[in-house]
């Protein structure tokens, strides 16, 4: 039940559904979900951790701030360690993960981004980072990425109206996804990066 309540709040949150600044009464949140408070508390706890929630004394729980001034420090972690997650993809994904990861771009290339809306678009764009960081077979890379990635994707949402239309942006996974299912190291590495690159360089260009 902790499980299902840190996984929808946190989803919500990446999105934006959840406003920065939005109260989170945790009896409020274990209605909803049909959950008790316990597994709600816990819930909130790991977010917290995870830099997504903030919690005052004697005043409750809130979705975190975005801070846009986070942008150039996160993402030049991401541009170390994204390259390192999609080589290591390559080398390690098992069959199953790469059956997974071809899946996966096959449904990203047959997306129409115009019939789509753009928080259904970044969702791919999360399941792509999230699939390749499992894959990686590092599981203390993946920790690190995950929280990095979805402090990078509230930010991306942040400025959604303002961008230029963003399919091409979760379209550039499709090649990043191929080269990872055909163990192409280098090809993965380089790619990642440059994705990394342009995510700031795009965020930049709005601001």
């Amino acid at each position: 039940m902790a499980d299902l309540a840190y996984e929808h709040l946190r989803d919500a949150l990446l999105v934006l559904e959840v406003r920065p600044g939005a109260p989170l009464k945790d009896d409020v949140v274990a209605r909803e979900l049909d959950v008790g408070r316990t597994p709600v508390r816990e819930a909130l706890k790991r977010l917290e951790t995870d830099r997504l929630v903030v919690t005052y004394p004697r005043r409750g729980t809130f979705a975190a701030p975005i801070d846009i001034s986070d942008l150039g420090q996160i993402s030049e972690v991401r541009r170390s360690l994204e390259p390192l997650a999609a080589a290591g993809a390559a080398r390690r994904a098992t069959d199953e993960q790469r059956a997974g990861l071809a899946g996966l771009a096959a449904t990203i290339a047959a997306l129409d981004p115009p019939s789509m809306t753009a928080v259904e678009l970044m969702r791919h764009d999360v399941a792509v980072h999230r699939g390749v960081y499992a894959a990686s077979g590092n599981p203390h890379l993946e920790d690190v990425l995950v929280r990095l990635d979805n402090l990078a994707t509230r930010i991306w949402c942040l400025v959604l109206d303002r961008l230029p239309a963003i399919g091409g942006h979760v379209h550039e996974h499709v090649d990043l996804l191929r080269a990872v299912v055909e163990g192409r190291e280098e090809d993965a590495a380089a790619l990642a990066e440059e994705h990394v690159a342009a995510f700031e360089r795009t965020v930049r260009g709005v601001l």
